[in-house]
């Protein structure tokens, strides 16, 4: 049925007996496409029927719907006209993972980072309310968003505002490592309640008894919504009613026609109203269900097994972070580990393993996270806030304002550095350099492979500062770095080849590229020195002097060139009053596209042959 249907209108034509079959075969696009393009499965198994039934009782793309996160809107995207482009999904210059403007006027919002829906689908809704219009807005928000602060920002003001707001939470009791905190607790109490859900088809099911049934099932009807009303309304509903809203729920989120019906309610109300949904991370798909977290986003894999391709044969240099720090906390009691609900992504769930008490999973919340590292310190402690880069972006204030501006021993892990492959613009860590190096006492490295990272960390233990340590998740090592029996030595650069015609001072993930650069240039009679500028702040002035002194200096980095390496040295050779780079390789000024990593390099020029290219015209230019 899905290649006849790509609007809201086309599954209102539906009859309720095919509304199965739409699921079943929703499911199936689901787990083929994500099996050979990899992406968010478990998180859309869940919620194949309330998307149907979102598309069904309103009438999109006019009503607007916005998802949290973003990554569950493939359902979404099934069913408003992509289908037939389904199989491109996170492919180089096929469909997004997330909702995007450019692909569809069913997406009205761009989401990538979590407990953004509310506050965007409020904007909305005022924008709405401005114009004099009528339509409907929706979020769709997961309960692991609502571990984020920003939600409850949003929901204070619509509630405050009497706005009409609907907000649909998707309750499976995960975001992407299962939830923690008070508000979950709340929600598991919430959840009691399911229980009248159960017993509600229970007594539905009386009303078929002749004669007595219908009877019967009046009188059980009754009392079971008084004494839920009892039980439940002060203690359970009036977190969300004492803001404003009207609450249903909870709704079993597999139930097509109790959706419908609830959804079909909600549309009646002029004011804010939440629905409760309940739905089950993975649902259809066995290997998803057994295994959320591994399938929340995963790389291609074997639908019989689960089992992924092409597994990497070596640990991610998040894994080898934690065991490192693992290692050290054995004889430093003051380490301790914060994620903000990513402990599989970052590597710390291997950190956990030996040290639980000493992890502290926040939930959906950096700028919580960086601040109470900075309460730690403060404390006595040593905390390492293990975060992926682009996510990094949220806690800014904290990080200037509660750790820097006080010297405190906060060690920042900034996991995804550079760009981040088929997840896209919103998962690309290429702005913490613009963000870190113009503040005051922070200490900013940039490992080239995964073992000198866990050399960066031992370094950390020894000093009372700041610091930030950015690393891509390619765990390789290199091997010239190996051979020469090189290690990490703070402030210093080392330079792995030695050339006559230019300097190439290339940082952490572009160090490999530059020696890859240097041999097609060597190849071509042309000489350079490739040096790995493991330590961003504060540069090696010594390095830099020597080099100046008698060749063209170039940088390279996996970072925006605003505000990134090449400018930062540009700016201190000045300073030094030496000659300042001829040419600072790095990404240009443009948001990049999503697609496999090795691809995305070309596309901004941060191929090796590329880079050989650009360099040896860069030095023809000089000598001519």
């Amino acid at each position: 049925m899905l290649e006849n249907i790509s609007s809201s209108a086309d599954l209102k034509e539906l009859k309720e007996d095919q509304l199965k079959d739409l699921c079943d075969e929703i499911r199936q696009e689901l787990i083929r496409t994500v099996s050979e393009n990899g992406g968010h499965l478990a998180s859309n198994l869940g919620i194949v029927e309330l998307t149907v039934a979102i598309h069904r009782v309103y009438n999109t793309p006019e009503d607007q719907v916005v998802f949290d996160v973003g990554h569950q809107s493939y359902v979404h995207k099934l069913i408003t006209g992509r289908y037939r482009q389904f199989s491109t999904l996170r492919a180089y210059g096929g469909i997004s993972g997330f909702p995007k403007r450019s692909e569809s006027i069913y997406d009205c919002f761009e989401t990538g980072h979590a407990s953004t829906a509310i506050s965007a689908a409020l904007g909305l809704a005022r924008a709405r309310d401005m114009k004099k219009e009528n339509h409907q807005v929706i979020a769709v928000v997961g309960d692991g968003a609502l571990t984020g602060g920003m939600c409850y920002e949003a929901l204070n003001d619509a509630g405050n505002s009497r706005t009409q707001l609907t907000v649909i939470l998707n309750d499976n009791e995960m975001s992407i490592a299962p939830n923690v905190g008070a508000l979950s607790s709340y929600l598991t109490n919430l959840r009691i309640s399911a229980g009248w859900q159960s017993a509600k088809k229970k007594v539905r099911h009386l009303s078929g008894i002749p004669v007595i049934g219908k009877p019967l099932y009046t009188v059980i009807h009754r009392v079971k919504k008084f004494f839920k009303f009892i039980l439940l309304r002060d203690k359970d509903l009036g977190f969300f009613e004492t803001l404003g809203f009207q609450y249903f729920g909870p709704i079993d989120g597999h139930d097509l026609k109790s959706l419908e019906k609830t959804l079909e309610k909600a549309r009646l109300c002029q004011a804010p109203c939440v629905i409760h949904v309940l739905t089950r991370k993975g649902y259809g798909y066995e290997q998803a269900e057994k295994r959320p977290e591994a399938f929340h986003g995963t790389p291609p894999f074997y639908i019989e097994t689960g089992d992924r391709m092409n597994a990497p044969s070596i640990p991610s240099s998040g894994h080898r972070m934690a065991n490192q720090l693992a290692e050290m906390a054995r004889k430093d009691n003051r380490i301790v580990a914060i994620t903000a609900a990513m402990p599989l992504g970052t590597g710390l769930d291997h950190f956990a393993e030996s040290f639980p008490d000493r992890l502290f999973d926040v939930g959906i919340a950096e700028e919580h996270a960086a601040t109470m590292a900075a309460g730690l310190a403060a404390g006595g402690m040593r905390p390492y806030f293990a975060v992926y880069n682009s996510f990094f972006q949220r806690c800014y204030d904290q990080m200037i304002h509660d750790v820097s501006m006080q010297h405190l021993p906060v060690v920042f892990l900034l996991d995804r550095s550079g760009i981040g492959g088929e997840d896209g613009q919103t998962h690309h860590g290429v702005f913490d350099f613009a963000a870190l190096l113009p503040i005051p006492g922070m200490k900013v490295l940039a490992p080239c492979d995964a073992d000198e990272l866990c050399e960066m960390l031992i370094w950390t233990i020894q000093q009372d500062g700041p610091v930030a340590i950015r690393y891509a998740k390619d765990g390789r090592l290199i091997e010239q770095k190996k051979n020469k029996g090189i290690s990490f030595s703070f402030g210093r650069w080392e330079c792995f080849s030695e050339g006559k015609d230019a300097a190439l001072f290339a940082t952490g993930s572009m160090v490999r590229n530059a020696l890859e650069a240097g041999n097609i240039l060597r190849n071509e009679g042309l000489q350079v020195s490739v040096y790995n500028c493991s330590t961003v702040k504060p540069l090696d002035e010594e390095a830099l002097r020597k080099e100046a002194g008698r060749k063209p200096i170039i940088t390279i980095e996996e970072h925006m060139v605003t505000g990134g390496f090449g400018e930062f040295v540009t700016q201190r050779c000045r300073e030094m009053k030496i000659k300042t780079p001829v040419d600072c390789i790095g990404i240009p000024d443009t948001f990049i596209q999503h697609g496999k990593h090795s691809r995305l390099l070309k596309d901004v020029g941060l191929d090796p042959e590329q880079m050989a290219e650009r360099i040896r015209n860069t030095i023809r230019r000089i000598t001519d």
